[in-house]
């Protein structure tokens, strides 16, 4: 045997197929990704129809040809109208309870007091607005009612 042929480690050893270690990343390792140990368990879910399947410039032919306006314009969905309703009930199709109208209309932002009371309680708030749309369960059941007249005198009991 001579000295120039390689034995042992020397000797070129292919890493089996099925590495795990290698075929995904560590996903523990990646900076500012909260949650992204279980990122490749989450899945793949596929578009509710064919995407491009019946469209005529997939192919080279098509591409060829070019597309008309007139085509693309025949692809396009119209837009969907939002349901109005009978105005009876909270549902829009009316099976739903009835509005009531002292539960207000639209939602209220951040509310600020009046003015304080004697009492350091308040129950009387303006409506300073939505603070980047990030409020609590109470903050959001608030809705906008009519002004009711402010009066200083009332006490708390």
């Amino acid at each position: 045997m001579s000295e120039t042929s390689a034995r042992g480690d020397d000797v070129y050893q292919p890493q089996p197929e099925d590495e795990p270690s290698e075929l995904q990343p560590d996903m523990d390792d990646s900076l500012g990704e909260p949650g992204t140990d279980a990122l490749l368990d989450q899945g793949y879910s596929p578009p509710e129809r064919p995407h491009a399947r019946e469209r005529d410039d997939t192919t080279c032919e098509g591409q060829r040809r070019g597309e008309s306006l007139d085509d693309r314009l025949a692809r396009e969905l119209p837009e969907q109208e939002a349901i109005t309703g009978d105005g009876i009930g909270d549902l829009a199709d009316g099976e739903g309870e009835p509005v009531d109208a002292q539960a207000g209309g639209p939602r209220a932002g951040r509310l600020a007091p009046v003015a304080s009371s004697p009492h350091g309680s308040s129950v009387l708030a303006h409506d300073v607005g939505i603070d980047a749309g990030g409020a609590s369960a109470e903050e959001a059941a608030m809705h906008v009612i009519e002004d009711v007249e402010e009066d200083d005198s009332w006490e708390v009991r």
